[in-house]
């Protein structure tokens, strides 16, 4: 069976940003985390009052020097919490608890790097029961303040697991009897998301879509119906908007 390294200690885990009310909530939330310093702009006093028991340190900052440390409050909505990172599972460790459920979807986003739409899909994995994405080292971005941000808060509960090899991983799903669908804007029209209880969705990059090469591991190739002969050329949904629909059909099977 192929080997999936297992994460490091994060003992030496280096500090984290992130910014935004609703991710910052998130994590001070998750007890796994360790909290280090809630920066706040004076006028988001209130929002640290709820706070205080979980974090180390409060520093309050007037408003115009967290803009000049932090930028434009429209992007932090004035907090940031310095946090270390918690324990996330490997494929095996997610994979050996995720199939003993008797009903289980997965995402595998091959080469979707953009940061806000992978947060904005993880938002709809949280709410779908979606409890994992895997994605390509190569081609994703790690996870970041922006993704943090992006998510919403669901970075904290939806496991975002980067593998050196899609394929590979693919077939180690297969082995442990997951179904697994590629997204393909040109599969048969005819084709119905009659999903698996184990269920692996692939989505590609806009533009470009699955990889050949992914498309081949893949048990079925289908896609999302959509409206044809528009007026104007519209040929695809975004990304995030084309999971948010498969998980929700997933959801309702």
């Amino acid at each position: 069976m192929t080997k999936f390294k297992t994460k490091k200690s994060l003992k030496n885990k280096e500090i984290q940003s992130i910014f935004g009310q609703h991710s910052v909530k998130a994590a001070l939330q998750n007890d796994k985390r360790e909290q280090i310093e809630l920066i706040i702009s004076k006028n988001q006093i209130n929002f640290a009052k709820k706070f205080e028991s979980k974090v180390q340190k409060i520093t309050i900052l007037p408003q115009n020097e967290f803009i000049k440390r932090f930028g434009n409050e429209n992007t932090t909505q004035g907090v940031v919490l310095k946090t270390k990172d918690f324990s996330r599972p490997s494929l095996e460790e997610f994979i050996k608890v995720e199939s003993k459920k008797s009903k289980s979807v997965i995402l595998i986003l091959d080469q979707v790097t953009d940061p806000q739409n992978i947060g904005s899909i993880m938002r709809s994995c949280a709410l779908f029961d979606c409890s994992g994405i895997i994605v390509g080292k190569d081609n994703s971005p790690e996870l970041t303040s922006s993704l943090y941000k992006s998510a919403s808060g669901a970075a904290e509960i939806v496991h975002y697991i980067r593998v050196t090899n899609i394929r590979r991983t693919i077939s180690f799903l297969k082995k442990n009897n997951y179904w697994v669908y590629g997204f393909d804007s040109t599969a048969n029209k005819n084709s119905t998301l009659n999903f698996s209880k184990k269920s692996v969705l692939v989505f590609g990059s806009e533009g470009k879509g699955i990889r050949e090469l992914v498309k081949k591991e893949c048990d079925e190739l289908v896609q999302i119906k959509i409206k044809e002969n528009l007026k104007f050329e519209i040929d695809s949904l975004n990304v995030s908007n084309a999971t948010s629909i498969a998980l929700h059909q997933f959801y309702l099977n």
